[in-house]
């Protein structure tokens, strides 16, 4: 099992969910980046999704679209993201996996993407538009180094493409709760719990829920039903709205701790 299968694995026993937030990796620039994730670590994050900025992140609002731009101006690619998980990797094990479309694993290499993100200690990778039918080759390049495939399923995924979904994910499953573009929602989808339900059925694997999840109360809700709850969108602007202010990251622990407690100590 590598960082994502044990922590998953122990959170299961202990009855806890994982929490999972979302950053992008170079913005406001890395070195704040990189002590977003310590500070994530400490306030009990289990998993870190670590954004790859790309130009045309079709299946995201505009929060973390906006997050992407910042990034790319400052000169942000695959390579200095790979760097910044080294860098990381200095200071903390917390398993990581990484967000990314395609365009920048296939302009970077698969082969070479594999194999250097595994180098750098990257423990997972969720490439959004990648569908789990076409990914044969990206699939053999990771498991060979050690890395979790992580796919996506939807409210419309049909019982034979989950189990599809199931057969090639590693790691977890990760679920989007509502159909459309990541973003904050002030309601949670109606029957979410039985549509998890299904999906764990159906994939066999754990499952994480995402997309519009943006409050502790929100957070607790799915975290009853959920073996991780992934949240983004809430913590880009926040860091967005923060990190030129004095103080600023204090902000962030606040709502960390407060995520976390949420969903590590669901009823």
């Amino acid at each position: 099992m590598n960082r994502i299968e044990e922590r998953l694995a122990l959170l299961k026993q202990a009855g806890k969910t994982a929490f999972i937030p979302f950053l992008m990796a170079g913005d406001p620039d890395f070195a704040s980046s990189e002590e977003i994730v310590f500070l994530l670590d400490r306030s009990g994050a289990d998993i870190i999704e670590y954004g790859v900025p790309f130009s045309d992140p079709v299946g995201d609002g505009p929060v973390i679209q906006q997050a992407a731009q910042r990034a790319l101006r400052g000169g942000a690619s695959m390579k200095e993201v790979l760097e910044s998980v080294r860098r990381i990797r200095t200071r903390s094990s917390v398993p990581l996996m990484l967000f990314s479309y395609l365009n920048p694993i296939l302009a970077y290499g698969i082969e070479a993407f594999a194999r250097d993100a595994a180098e750098a200690g990257v423990d997972g990778v969720l490439c959004v538009d990648l569908p789990p039918d076409e990914a044969a080759e990206y699939k053999r390049l990771l498991d060979a180094a050690g890395i979790c495939t992580i796919f996506l399923a939807a409210p419309t995924t049909t019982e034979v493409r989950l189990k599809l979904i199931g057969e090639q994910s590693s790691g977890f499953v990760y679920y989007i709760s509502r159909l459309g573009v990541t973003g904050e929602r002030a309601i949670l989808e109606k029957d979410l719990e039985r549509a998890v339900t299904r999906v764990k059925k159906l994939t066999g694997k754990p499952v994480c829920v995402g997309f519009g999840i943006s409050t502790p109360e929100q957070a607790a809700a799915v975290a009853s039903m959920a073996d991780g709850v992934v949240i983004g969108s809430a913590l880009v602007r926040l860091i967005h709205e923060q990190s030129a202010r004095p103080g600023g990251i204090d902000a962030i622990k606040v709502w960390a701790d407060n995520m976390s407690r949420a969903i590590h100590e669901k009823h």
